[in-house]
Order: C-alpha cells, then sequence, then structure tokens
C-alpha cells in the first residue's frame, strides 16, 4: 500500500488537456503529463484493497495495487516490470481503453476512484523515455512455425508472445501499415501512431516477421497458411459494419465512419488517402455533420470533423439519454451505462438521443438534409412518437453505428471453419480453437466489436493455447 490515509488526505486529479480552441488545430496528442510529484500522490490513493476489484475490472488482470505502490516509492522501473507482466502494450491501453478498471475501484463507490489509466500511461512513457524497453529475444528456437493473421491489438499481443517463446511468427496485414484499427480507425489526437510503429520495431528484433498489403484470402490463401506453418492464428478484427437502412442512404454524402477516418490518418501519414478508396477522397470541411451513432467511434468522428473545420457537427442516437450518474448500489462494481462525454464532445458538438432516422434528404444527388422522428423506449421496444417529426440540415452523414463481426468474404470462407450465431468465429476462451484444430481465433473476430484490452487478453491467452499446442507445455501467461 503507498500511503495508508492517502485516499483521505488527496483527491482524484483528472489528466489535463489543452485548451480545445488550440487542439483542434491539430491532430497531435493534446493531454498535459502530470508531474512525477503529481503522479505519486495519486497513486498514494491506492488502498491495497483485500479484495481488488480493480484486478477483475481490468480485461487482462492488471495488477494494479502493486505498481501504484511502485509509483509511490519512486521505483519506476520495476512498476514497468509489473505492468508489462500482464500486458504487452499499456501505452496503447493507458490512452486508448475506457479504464474499466477505475469503474470497479473501490474508491468509485464515492466517484473518487484512482487515476489508474494516467500511472498506467506515465509508467511505461517513462520506460520509453528511459530506454528501458527493449526487445526481449528469446534464447532458443523451436522449430514450429504460426501464421498471425490481422497486426491490430489483439494479432500484436499474440505475435509478440510466441515469438518470445521462440517460435517463428509472421503476421499478415491487408494493410500497408501495421497496427489494425489502431492505426486507421483511431484518430492521432488519441494516439500517435509512433507509439505502433515503435512496437512493430521492437517485435521485429525478437524475430516477427511482418507481411503487410497482404491480404489472406486474396493475395494468398488459407490453405498455403495451412501448408506452410504449424498453426494459423485469425485475429482480423471486426469490421463488417451496420449500415443505414433508409431510403437515401445510397448518396454519396452518406458515408461509413471507417472509410472518414482512415483518410483523415493517411493525411496525417502522408500516405494518398484515396488509395483502396473506391468513392474518393472525404472531409468534413465547410459542411453539416451528422453523425450517427452514439459510441467511440462517433465521438472520434466529431473530433475529426471539428479539425477539418466542419460548418456545424451534430451526434445522434437511437437510444435513449442514460443518466449523469448511475446507481452505485445496482451496478458497482460492474461497468454503467451512463452519460460521458469525450474529449472530442468538450470541442464542439450538438448531442441528441432517442433519435430515429427516416430518410435522407437531397437536391440534384447532394445530401441537403436528414429526416428523423423521436423514438419512445418506455415500454421496452421502440415506438415512433407522433407529430414528433423533424429535419435536420446536413451535407453529409457518417455513421458510426458499429460491426456485425468480421467480414466472411475471402479468408473465413476459405477457412471452412463454424461461425457462432451473431457471425463471428465459433472458439471458445480455454483454447481459442476453432472447428479445425490448426486454427486459432482471437480478439474482435471471434468476440465481436469490444475494446483494446480485450483484444491484448484474447492476444496473450491464444499465444499460451497455440504454444501448449505445439510444444505440450507452456511457460506463457494468460
Amino acid at each position: 500500500m503507498g500511503k495508508e490515509t492517502g485516499f483521505l488526505e488527496i483527491d482524484r486529479e483528472e489528466l489535463e488537456y489543452d485548451d480545445p480552441k488550440e487542439r483542434v488545430k491539430h491532430y497531435k496528442e493534446f493531454a498535459i503529463p502530470p508531474g512525477e510529484e503529481r503522479l505519486k500522490n495519486q497513486a498514494a490513493r491506492c488502498m491495497n484493497c483485500g479484495i481488488p476489484y480493480c484486478h477483475n475490472g481490468c480485461p487482462v488482470n492488471n495488477i494494479i495495487p502493486d505498481w501504484n505502490h511502485l509509483v509511490y516509492e519512486g521505483d519506476w522501473r520495476n512498476a514497468l516490470e509489473v505492468l508489462h507482466s500482464t500486458n504487452n502494450f499499456p501505452e496503447f491501453t493507458g490512452r486508448i481503453c475506457p479504464a474499466p478498471c477505475e469503474a470497479s475501484c473501490t474508491l468509485n463507490i464515492t466517484d473518487q476512484p484512482v487515476t489508474i489509466k494516467n500511472i498506467e500511461r506515465a509508467i511505461v512513457d517513462r520506460g520509453w523515455s528511459e530506454g528501458w524497453i527493449k526487445p526481449q529475444v528469446p534464447a532458443t528456437q523451436t522449430g514450429k512455425s504460426v501464421a498471425v493473421v490481422g497486426s491490430g491489438p489483439a494479432g500484436m499481443a499474440c505475435a509478440q508472445q510466441l515469438a518470445r517463446a521462440g517460435h517463428s511468427v509472421t503476421v499478415f496485414e491487408k494493410s500497408d501499415r501495421v497496427g489494425g484499427l489502431m492505426r486507421y480507425g483511431i484518430p492521432d489526437f488519441k494516439m500517435e501512431k509512433n507509439q505502433i510503429n515503435r512496437r512493430a520495431v521492437q517485435m521485429e528484433a525478437e524475430g516477427v516477421t511482418f507481411r503487410t498489403s497482404t491480404e489472406v484470402g486474396v493475395d494468398i490463401s488459407m490453405k498455403s497458411l495451412k501448408e506452410n506453418f504449424d498453426a494459423v492464428v485469425l485475429s482480423g478484427g471486426a469490421e463488417h459494419p451496420r449500415v443505414l437502412e433508409i431510403p437515401g442512404a445510397e448518396l454519396p454524402g452518406v458515408r461509413l465512419a471507417m472509410e472518414f477516418l482512415t483518410q483523415q490518418n493517411k493525411r496525417n501519414a502522408g500516405d494518398d488517402e484515396t488509395r483502396a478508396a473506391p468513392r474518393g477522397s472525404l472531409t468534413a470541411t465547410g459542411k453539416h455533420v451528422i453523425v450517427i451513432g452514439g459510441g467511440d467511434t462517433g465521438s472520434d468522428c466529431v473530433g475529426t470533423s471539428n479539425r477539418q473545420g466542419a460548418k456545424t457537427v451534430t451526434q445522434i442516437e437511437i437510444m435513449p439519454q442514460p443518466p449523469a450518474h448511475e446507481n452505485k448500489l445496482m451496478t458497482w462494481p460492474d461497468w454503467p451505462m451512463k452519460l460521458r462525454t469525450s474529449s472530442s464532445h468538450e470541442e464542439g458538438v450538438e448531442r441528441d438521443w432517442a433519435v430515429l432516422t427516416k430518410e435522407v434528404e437531397s437536391k440534384d444527388g447532394q445530401v441537403t438534409g436528414l429526416k428523423c422522428v423521436r423514438a419512445d423506449w418506455s415500454e421496452g421496444k421502440l415506438r415512433e412518437v407522433p407529430g414528433s417529426e423533424f429535419t435536420l440540415p446536413a451535407d453529409l452523414i457518417l455513421l458510426a453505428m458499429g460491426f456485425l463481426g468480421p467480414r466472411k468474404q475471402g479468408m473465413i470462407d476459405q477457412a471452412g471453419i463454424d461461425l457462432t450465431a451473431r457471425g463471428n468465429v465459433d472458439a471458445n476462451t480455454h483454447d481459442y480453437r476453432t472447428s479445425d484444430p490448426d486454427v486459432y481465433a482471437c480478439g474482435d473476430m471471434r468476440r465481436g466489436q469490444s475494446l483494446v484490452v480485450w483484444a491484448i487478453r484474447e492476444g496473450r491467452q491464444c499465444a499460451a493455447s497455440v504454444d501448449e499446442a505445439l510444444m505440450g507445455v507452456t511457460q506463457l501467461p494468460r
């Protein structure tokens, strides 16, 4: 435990950001790193609970009280060691994880949880700045080879663990750069892509081979992978988007959020954003933008639209507005459903809930508005409110309504493996095997659209299962 009375004497301090008026002028990260003394004080608030609910709240089971205590003691290097023992990429989770661990913190009962996410981020950032993070090259090679399909957080975590166990690992990625949706779906202002680049360099030094611009099922067949590798891991994510099925949704001004976000990230990287973009370049500059979907992807569209110079930004959600505060007696230590305001929302947006879309209006083939109606959920099912129709002006409508599972065409069709009723690859969390015993699946491709921290957990656990299957025993942690 850090300081016995720390939680009584020290208040929670949120991470501070640059002024919204300034940060919307660029795409760089804008969090202001807290000083060491402030971080020590925040770590001192951890109570080292007899039952540390934060362990269970964190999908990778981070040993949170231990590294909080080490930060309080000023032992940052050992704090990094403990942090890395459960999480391959804490700089990812320290930036884009919603921190379910903090929801589970005992101090959250009084709305004062330990700032776990900020401390995690500070530990790993210090590790990089001090040069403590180095490749972990295995002493011996097993002679076994594994193909990992997809280089998102699940694929990267799985590949790194398997390489450290001494296997020859090749990661196949259909895009031109590694990182999956972290690379092209997460805006740079939330996570700059050097965070991915330096981990890729580390992994290459550990023996991982990345084959980018190579789509399994198109450029190389599943049959070829199975013939040339001892095991195949599918970690390609859940990329089948939910689309809008109303009149006018086919118009060129109605676009998918991932198309919009990917193009901006490509611009930031100095790449041609129109490559592999059959509908051409896409920006929100000078437009009335409507974002349909109230989740993180919708929030990312808001922040990106404001940076591109949108005239107005409106975000709508079909579900009713959640409460500002949860009922702790009903929810804690589980993740609560409550109103969340992101840093992108603070930069400027009109938000509306319980809105059902009816039709996209247009003139001469160009989007001009979105007809809507109020939705009533009072009886537990969706009902339109009579006489509540209204129209929002729109030049660009971005669809951020989630995903329906992995794309089937190509790799999954060729694999011939079983799917769940929801369309995900069918594999359990004991050994992550699919209906083909030599093919494994982890991350969003297996569980459906989820969090980066869940992807890392599944990648690590899948690696342990593959290692055990190949070698008869494994030393890799789950």
